[in-house]
């Protein structure tokens, strides 16, 4: 195949060479719905682009990510990229024509000496196939990661009237790695002589380059449907976490209280800088204790004017938004308050629907009790009302 390639040089035993990363992410396909492209979809809270992005910036050995965006999408490519050292340009027609521009502007300045090429369409490449593409490249000018053939493969139409042999047969993933000059030149060759390739392995092996194969992995999945979506999310692993909060509040003048969203009559108001929701505080503290995103006052300091009277609703649906943002999910929520009155029977259901509300794209399953403390106690007293919350979230662990 081609020229001889280079070995040694840059080994196990040579000094470390940088690395950067493209991400094709230009394509407008629509096939998966959602009314965007495919990348800018939510797949566990967050937009594929956004995982696809984190699987580079995470690594230690990649020094740079670029993402080839389509024109006119910066502004939303930058909402789903969220990290603002990623850097873009802008994309062509084609998927080539996307890899060459981000090649290109890499080479604008200090150019990397290995690059990765990865489809957005890919949103988990599992750090150990990223280390095993990028140690190939101590021999070969490019690598890229496969997984055999498994199926026996019939040729035919109507009728089977063949079969081919699998055995040399691979399912070729990204990110496929290359020695960044290397791949570079044969981009441009390849442009220049009006070549057109369905992938980076396809423009290094029409300019001579070597390409070696590599382990791939299942969860390095390219997702082209809607039904791809629910498979690749069934893909990572969720570790369950939970968290509790607790709050109180003593009464105060009123002729009502809010309990768990819902505005319930009573001969008294409880008294907070917001709406004193002791059962939507309570819960918001567990929710943030779960992810370990510290309590309510630290995001939500009553030191701050604008929270004056703010109801407690937008405390827990930041707090289910940060869970969204981390590609958790929370699954169970239940909370029980504490308190001589008033009654919280008539208003149960009405506090479970609020709660499914506010968490509705969580789907949680959703509790809420009752009880007192025999006349014991400041609740006992009547002074206030008390409640306690627990919360399960489910955080996606990331492919090793």
């Amino acid at each position: 195949m081609g020229r001889t390639p280079e070995r040694g040089g840059s080994g196990a035993h040579g000094p470390a060479l940088r690395a950067a990363a493209v991400i094709v992410a230009a394509g407008q396909g629509l096939r998966a719905g959602g009314g965007v492209p495919k990348q800018y979809r939510p797949l566990l809270g967050r937009p594929m682009l956004a995982h696809a992005v984190s699987a580079f910036r995470q690594h230690p050995a990649v020094d740079r990510v670029l993402v080839a965006i389509a024109p006119g999408e910066e502004e939303r490519a930058r909402a789903a990229i969220g990290a603002t050292d990623v850097e873009t340009a802008v994309g062509g027609a084609t998927r080539q024509e996307s890899v060459r521009a981000g090649l290109e502007r890499l080479a604008e300045a200090q150019a990397p000496d290995h690059v990765l090429i990865h489809d957005a369409a890919r949103p988990f490449a599992p750090p150990a196939v990223i280390d095993r593409v990028l140690a190939a490249l101590a021999d070969w000018p490019g690598a890229c990661p496969a997984l055999p053939v498994v199926d026996s493969l019939r040729t035919g139409d109507r009728l089977v009237d063949g079969e081919v042999d699998r055995a040399r047969l691979h399912r070729v993933q990204t990110p496929q790695g290359f020695r960044f000059r290397e791949i570079l030149a044969a981009h441009r060759a390849a442009a220049a002589q009006g070549l057109a390739a369905t992938d980076d392995v396809a423009i290094a092996r029409a300019a001579g380059l070597d390409v070696a194969l590599v382990e791939g992995d299942e969860r390095a999945m390219k997702v082209t449907d809607a039904a791809d979506f629910a498979r690749a999310e069934a893909l990572v692993a969720r570790i369950p976490a939970t968290g509790t909060g607790f709050d109180v509040h003593r009464f105060g003048p009123g002729d009502h209280v809010w309990l768990c969203g819902v505005k319930v009559p009573h001969a008294a108001g409880l008294v907070g800088h917001s709406d004193a929701d002791v059962g939507l505080h309570a819960l918001t503290d567990a929710v943030l204790g779960a992810i370990g995103a510290g309590d309510i006052g630290q995001h939500f300091p009553p030191s701050d004017p604008q929270w004056k009277g703010a109801s407690s609703d937008r405390f827990l649906a930041h707090a289910a938004a940060l869970v969204a943002a981390r590609g958790g999910r929370i699954a169970h929520v239940d909370v029980t308050l504490i308190a001589e009155a008033p009654k919280v029977g008539p208003h149960r259901a009405a506090m479970v629907a609020r709660i499914g509300e506010i968490l509705a794209a969580h789907a949680p399953l959703v509790s809420v009790k009752a009880t007192t403390t025999e006349g014991l106690g400041f609740a006992g007293r009547r002074e206030g009302i008390a409640a306690q919350a627990s919360a399960t979230v489910l955080l996606p662990q990331e492919p090793a």
